[in-house]
């Protein structure tokens, strides 16, 4: 078999977590979702997993996990976020790894990633080796095997980064076919790039790119820049240090065409390209893909159903062979040398400007300019260049080699238990650390991290300065600032960084420029340690905490509170303590808190004192308070806290706007009847009017549409929505055309759905329920039912797939031993045989 095909999915998102934080707050802009983590993983990381293939009836006939048959990586910080918030996609994710070894002959097809997309070729060497060597930590943790290959962020490239891959034991990357600049036969004598180029400096340039054509032709190499290095094979790099690392050159034609000319809405269409894609010449080829795996789902919505197909397909194609980059270099090693156009990448025309200049590369969002790209580099490499000497001083009072510690300190963001933080400082720390030296070396190497992941490409990657991605490194650099101050020597830091961001000019008149930017939109989500104490204590209003809670990377132990109401006031004061889970280090807070009602709440917070101060507070609190005498109330918290006070508008924002909605739901209800009012008393007028085709005047079809969405939301939330209502409010939506809130609508309907199959779930995975089909098992199946009933009358589309991905299960792991139950004559068996026919064949699938 000459012909193999592989496709590669760069699976990636940016860090998105609040840097004080360490989690992802509310992303408005992904709406119905919490964050675009979320939203993408439900859009294309997940259905990855479980990607339906269609038999010609249209109906489900199986799912396939995609990534168990193609390449694809996934950004660490991303995997991360998904082990906490998206387990069993993480899950499915390192198993398909583990599948996709026993199809490809050992080789799993998961590659690492560096760690948070930085550029590598703009690095400085420190954080080109902490990148690689933190990327396949994680990598190795995560997948429980070492990484064969690594993608490179953007697959920007130079010769440095190939050694420094080569150097951990990389064996290959994949880089764009314009990145190839000369090929010769792998038994040519070894030459590396440049090797005349110390004529430049006294000969013209085009005499010295002669002379260079002229060598390169007399050493056997073929100029193949432009993108014309044939893709069907594998090259090898070989590096001045003597090693060597292994290339694999995309076909960007089809590669292109994925994501951009719509090859995916065909899977049949796809499979046609890729297998076209073969050339003339004898022997083995390996045609194969790179996209952003976003494209299979999120960029193009069911593109992992036609992943699926075209992968199925080539696979039951005579004379073909799915593979992966592994195993195709184990069979087939490389017999041509290749050498590689320095400081280029698969993104930017310009090899790797996109992130240090103006270079005219961009999305066409703005119209505008790009220019603050340099100074944003600028501003940023000056940060780390000022950190960097004042870490490695104040480290070495604690640590044998502080950057060799900080290679490792990956090993302390995967797991930061005590006892996993006492052994690694035993490996690392030059003398025993008491308490207060541990917090000051976890800050240092805090410092570090965010350090790194300040330069994640994302920043730079878009039009316009005050984009979430740039305002996101910018946070990371607030970080670094705030670090600093606690345990370097570095005077006025912020504002020489903050000089030196001024110079990058923003498209947007209100920001002007980096230094407006990072004022207006990073410096109002700076947090401390006192920030999280207000924060504890205004939501614990509204909350009821346990003794310890978590607060974000913070644990928060109430030592002492105290809570009084009076009508819709109420007042609390108490001591707590903040600690971090992430340096350790701790303080002792008290506080006092009053809600007036509505969204008007004052925070004090002070440092805890003595126990007689703390006394004289809680006292003089209560008195005012329990006379009802609110002006006094505010007049003792000013007195005992100052006028630094804080209020909702402090409150980190996933609880800000859980409160906000508390505090808001008698508001919304009054609103919503009032139009409710107004919609019923004049649903007949408007009725009239619609039946006679007259226009119904905007303020009534306001109230419809209040009142409508409202009641849906309600209907389709309940755990028992009545169809037949449902229904009619449909009705009265097309008659009166009334706007639906389809993508809440749906997302709520969808939740619930999600519920329900869980139910299901349990029913079906419980050995001793399935002793029985009673009432219990019948209420289950008949509420599922409905629902998918109500589904199908809807609107608009219900994302199914929690249910089908059950029905699939179900299918496979339980259909075997109950047909075997039924083929004995047991009636239970036979009934739980029909119900889940029944149940498979409403969510679309071929029950052949």
């Amino acid at each position: 078999m000459d012909r193999y095909v592989c496709v590669h999915g760069h699976f990636y998102q940016p860090p998105r977590e609040n840097p004080w934080l360490e989690q992802v707050e509310q992303q408005d802009s992904a709406w119905p979702f919490h964050d675009w983590n979320a939203r993408i993983t439900a859009e294309c990381y997940g259905p990855n997993t479980s990607a339906r293939i269609l038999g010609d009836d249209g109906r489900i006939e199986r799912l396939v996990n995609n990534y168990a048959r193609m390449s694809f990586n996934l950004g660490p910080t991303l995997l991360a976020w998904m082990a906490d918030h998206a387990p069993e996609v993480h899950a499915g994710i390192v198993e398909a790894d583990r599948r996709s070894a026993q199809r490809f002959g050992g080789h799993g097809s998961a590659m690492a990633q560096v760690y948070n997309h930085a550029i590598l070729p703009l690095a400085n060497a420190r954080d080109q080796q902490t990148q690689v060597v933190w990327g396949l930590y994680d990598f190795e943790r995560r997948f429980g095997r070492p990484a064969e290959g690594m993608w490179l962020a953007e697959t920007a490239a130079d010769t440095a980064s190939l050694e420094a891959l080569a150097a951990h034991g990389v064996r290959f990357t994949v880089l764009s076919p314009y990145q190839a600049a000369a090929v010769r036969p792998l038994s040519g004598a070894a030459s590396g790039p440049g090797t005349t180029a110390d004529t430049a400096d006294t000969a013209d340039t085009a005499d010295v790119a002669a002379r260079v054509a002229g060598a390169d032709a007399a050493a056997g190499w073929t100029d193949v820049t432009g993108g014309r290095v044939d893709p069907t094979r594998p090259y090898r790099v070989r590096l001045p240090s003597g090693r060597s690392i292994d290339v694999f050159f995309y076909d960007a034609r089809v590669s292109q065409a994925v994501a951009f000319e719509g090859l995916l809405y065909s899977g049949d269409r796809l499979a046609e390209r890729l297998l076209h894609a073969f050339g003339d010449r004898e022997g083995q080829q390996l045609v194969h893909i790179a996209t952003d795996g976003e494209s299979y789902g999120h960029h193009h919505r069911h593109g992992e159903m036609a992943l699926a197909h075209a992968l199925h397909r080539l696979s039951n194609t005579d004379g073909v062979r799915l593979t992966n980059y592994g195993e195709y270099l184990e069979r087939f090693p490389p017999t041509v040398e290749a050498r590689i156009v320095e400081n280029s990448s698969w993104s930017c025309a310009h090899g790797i400007e996109r992130w240090r200049s103006d270079c005219g590369c961009t999305n066409g969002e703005t119209g505008g300019q790009q220019a603050w790209r340099g100074p944003l580099r600028e501003a940023l490499d000056f940060l780390r260049d000022e950190v960097g000497p004042a870490f490695e001083t104040t480290a070495a009072r604690y640590l044998s080699d502080p950057w060799h510690a900080r290679d490792r300190y990956v090993e302390v963001v995967h797991d930061r238990s005590p006892a996993h933080l006492r052994a690694w400082l035993g490996r690392h720390a030059s003398r025993p650390l008491d308490e207060d030296a541990t917090v000051e070396v976890l800050r240092l190497f805090e410092l570090q991290r965010h350090a790194m992941l300040m330069y994640t490409s994302c920043g730079w990657f878009f039009d316009e300065l005050s984009r979430i991605e740039t305002v996101q490194i910018l946070a990371y650099a607030a970080r670094v600032i705030e670090l600093a101050e606690q345990v370097l020597d570095l005077p006025e830091l912020e504002e020489q960084f903050l000089v030196r961001l001024a110079k990058a000019p923003s498209n947007l008149p209100q920001f002007g420029d980096g230094r407006n930017v990072y004022e207006q939109l990073v410096r109002p989500t700076r947090s401390n340690f006192r920030k999280v104490a207000a924060h504890f204590a205004i939501s614990g209003l509204f909350r009821t905490y346990g003794r310890t809670e978590r607060v974000g990377c913070y644990e928060v132990e109430r030592v002492d509170e105290h809570v009084s109401e009076a009508g819709r006031a109420k007042v609390g004061y108490g001591r707590i303590t903040v600690r971090s889970t992430v340096t350790r280090a701790e303080n002792a807070y008290e506080y006092g808190v009053m809600h007036f009602g509505d969204h008007n709440v004052l925070c004090g917070v002070r440092a805890a004192g003595s126990d007689p101060a703390y006394a004289a507070m809680c006292d003089d609190l209560a008195a005012a308070f329990d006379e009802a005498n609110f002006p006094d109330t505010i007049r003792t918290l000013d007195e005992h806290f100052g006028r630094d006070a804080y209020s909702l508008r402090d409150l980190f924002r996933d609880e800000q706007r859980r409160l906000l909605e508390t505090v808001l739901d008698s508001t919304l209800a009054d609103v919503e009847n009032t139009y409710r009012s107004i919609y019923r008393g004049r649903a007949p007028l408007m009725r009239f009017l619609a039946g006679i085709d007259a226009k119904v005047p905007p303020a009534l079809r306001s109230a419809a549409e209040v009142v409508v969405n409202a009641e849906l939301r309600e209907a389709l939330s309940n755990g028992d929505p009545d169809p037949s209502h449902v229904q009619s409010l449909i009705e009265e939506a097309e008659r009166f055309s009334v706007a639906l809130d389809a993508d809440g609508l749906a997302h709520a309907f969808g939740e619930l759905l999600d519920r329900v199959t869980l139910v299901v779930a349990r029913a079906v995975d419980d050995d001793a329920t399935f002793g029985v089909f009673g009432p219990e098992q019948v209420r289950v199946f008949t509420r599922l039912s409905t629902l998918l009933d109500i589904a199908e009358t809807l609107p608009f589309d219900v994302d199914l797939a929690a249910a089908q991905n059950l029905a699939w299960r179900v299918r496979r792991e339980r259909r075997e031993g109950l047909d075997r139950r039924a083929a004995d004559g047991n009636e239970t068996a036979r009934t739980w045989i029909d119900a889940i026919d029944r149940f498979t064949e409403r969510l679309g699938f071929a029950l052949a």
